[in-house]
């Protein structure tokens, strides 16, 4: 069977199980690296010929590259769910990947935002117009409950609810957020502001633009990056949603909510993906967390 029409077929199956279009898209497009380098290095176009080695040397020579373990790490996951649905199919007798490992990847401690950063960057969206009230309200949603970027965008005004906002998630997963009084006050204050400027009765998505059409996700990091210089973060935090989300999760650790809870909030598919976010906090901040929590201080 060649490689390219089990590519194929193995797209069409993607879309069949109702992942995201930009799921498919990505392993499509890690997929044909591979194929390429098949095909130039070891003149492999078909399924049956494909070995190992010739997998692994293709993600030595993206190391030697320069290329970090996640990403490489990214790849394989790829390369893994394709031949993992030939062998399903029936299409080979073993398994390609199975005894292909991942690199190991060091732990990165991300930094994330103090109060005070938060409150300027907050602050930088003070007008009362249309524009800074959507941005301080997106921003204020972003620290208030830990949304995806992808999430934020396609927000639906039926999704907000009175204490709880319905996200539908990755893979088509739904999930309850809780939202506090502070989140519903910029919500109604925003859609209030949003149908006056807009005088219409229905909208495609929560957030809009100035041209009533949908948020892209560069749009929306502008908010956050434009928020952040004046704010003047630290040159060590990543000023992006996802340090955003990830102060969320912190905060959320800090102040004792239990990481089974929070991983359903986040969407998390395991445990294992929440607990990285421990990695970012301080010593002193474990022991203050752990004084609150003692059985001792409880009883």
């Amino acid at each position: 069977m060649l490689l390219s029409e089990l590519l194929e077929e193995f797209k069409f199956n993607c879309e069949c199980r109702r992942l995201s279009p930009k799921t498919t898209e990505n392993y499509r497009k890690q997929i044909v690296f591979l194929l390429d380098f098949l095909k130039d290095e070891y003149s492999v176009v078909k399924l049956e010929d494909v070995q190992p080695r010739q997998i692994k040397a293709f993600l030595h020579m993206k190391m030697k590259a320069g290329r970090k373990p996640s990403y490489v790490n990214d790849l394989l996951k790829a390369f893994k769910v394709y031949f993992k649905y030939a062998f399903e199919e029936g299409y080979t007798s073993e398994l390609i990947t199975e005894k292909i490992k991942n690199v190991k990847e060091p732990k990165v401690i991300i930094r994330s935002f103090n109060k005070k950063e938060i409150r300027r960057m907050l602050d930088y969206y003070k007008g009362y117009d249309f524009f800074d009230i959507r941005n301080r309200t997106i921003l204020v949603l972003f620290f208030d409950t830990g949304i995806r970027l992808s999430e934020l965008i396609e927000l639906k005004d039926e999704q907000i609810h009175d204490d709880f906002i319905l996200i539908h998630g990755k893979g088509d997963k739904e999930r309850v957020v809780p939202k506090t009084p502070i989140a519903a006050k910029w919500l109604h204050k925003y859609i209030r502001v949003r149908n006056q400027y807009f005088e219409r009765e229905h909208f495609e998505t929560l957030f809009i633009s100035r041209y009533n059409t949908h948020l892209s996700m560069s749009m929306v990091d502008k908010i956050v990056k434009d928020a952040g210089a004046f704010a003047e973060v630290k040159e060590d935090i990543r000023i992006s949603p996802h340090t955003l989300r990830h102060k969320f999760c912190q905060q959320q650790l800090k102040n004792g909510l239990d990481i089974y809870s929070l991983s359903r909030i986040m969407g998390h598919e395991n445990i294992t993906i929440t607990q990285r976010y421990l990695e970012g906090l301080r010593d002193d901040e474990i022991i203050k967390c752990a004084k609150t929590t003692s059985t001792i201080m409880n009883l």
